[in-house]
């Protein structure tokens, strides 16, 4: 009769051999996957960060628009003390030899009590003449002494508002760089980003889907725009003159904008002083609300919640803008933004 053998149990060894190789097996695979190259993000999504790229950027030119502009006044306003510095050394340094002088000449000629000079004196009249001469010097050192003393105490206090400017200045400066650092952060990481899609992609992408005009498109002319007048007509005529012109952050003209520089070249040509930021341009002249059909030709019409761009209305539902680096100037929709503020000036 045959025997039947139990079959060998695989042994408790071999087991454990066997599981810690499916175990290496699984976190070899896991490691591989973890180090594999992510994937490239599609059309879509670079667009949607290249936005967000670009709106950081324009929040940070805007500052750096800011800061530039309070450090241009605070370096006038230092050499304009440090001028009026030294003239007041020179004034203190001259009233200081002048009571110098006087006392000197009251030493030589003192030393002798006067009634006792008028005594002794051979001639009277003469010593009385003097006499007054002396006390004629002696109110001269006088207010020689209180001038003296008052153009130290304006030197001082020079001195202090200079010191106070220079450090504000330095303050400045540091948020000045800052802000420059974060603008080519922002564009370089925009360009890398741009750079992992074909040629018609980002031509896609930076011709944008906002309502304007491309970069090939022709020009919008003036004569077939409601007409406005006075300072508001030669702004506009100047800002549409400008349509192909590049945008580059920080530059207010003549041949190159980002969105507030614009403004203020184009007004400027009418005479009129804006100032440099959009932040700052969102206060100016008189509100007309946010609804853009009370829009007249002229008005500045400021976007965002935080009002980091800014256009102007040229009639017939369309504003003329810097839109954004690797852009140009030209015309969109009024609505193709948030509007915040729509200002006359």
């Amino acid at each position: 009769m045959a025997s039947h053998r139990r079959p060998k149990q695989a042994s408790r060894a071999r087991t454990y051999v066997l599981t810690g190789a499916a175990a290496t097996t699984i976190a070899l695979s896991a490691q591989v996957a973890a180090h594999a190259a992510p994937a490239q993000p599609n059309k879509n999504e670079v667009k949607a960060q290249v936005d967000k790229l670009a709106e950081e950027q324009e929040q940070a030119a805007e500052k750096y628009n800011g800061a530039k502009e309070r450090a241009d006044q605070l370096r006038k306003q230092a050499d304009q003390l440090q001028d009026q510095l030294a003239r007041s050394q020179d004034q203190l340094t001259e009233l200081a030899s002048g009571l110098a002088a006087v006392a000197g000449e009251q030493y030589r000629q003192g030393g002798m009590d006067p009634s006792v000079r008028l005594m002794l004196s051979t001639d009277p009249d003469a010593y009385l003449a003097q006499a007054s001469s002396f006390d004629q010097a002696a109110s001269t050192q006088t207010a020689t002494l209180k001038a003296l003393q008052d153009q130290q105490r304006r030197l001082n206090q020079q001195k202090q508002e200079a010191a106070a400017v220079l450090a504000e200045l330095d303050g400045q400066t540091q948020a000045l760089n800052e802000a420059k650092a974060t603008v080519q952060s922002k564009l370089q990481e925009a360009q890398r980003l741009l750079s992992t899609l074909s040629a018609a992609d980002r031509a896609a992408i930076t011709r944008g889907d906002d309502g304007s005009a491309s970069r090939s498109a022709s020009r919008v002319d003036p004569t077939t725009l409601p007409q406005a007048s006075g300072a508001a007509k030669v702004a506009v005529d100047a800002a549409l003159s400008k349509q192909g012109a590049d945008y580059i952050w920080g530059a207010s003209g003549p041949n190159t904008f980002d969105c507030s520089g614009l403004m203020v070249w184009a007004y400027a040509k009418a005479g009129v002083s804006l100032p440099r930021t959009s932040q700052e341009q969102a206060t100016v002249g008189t509100n007309v609300g946010t609804d853009w059909h009370n829009a007249q030709p002229g008005d500045l019409v400021v976007y965002k919640s935080d009002r980091s761009h800014v256009a102007m209305y040229i009639g017939n539902g369309m504003v003329v803008h810097a839109p954004k680096a690797n852009d140009v100037v030209k015309v969109m929709k009024v609505d193709a933004i948030s509007i915040n503020t729509i200002r006359r000036v």
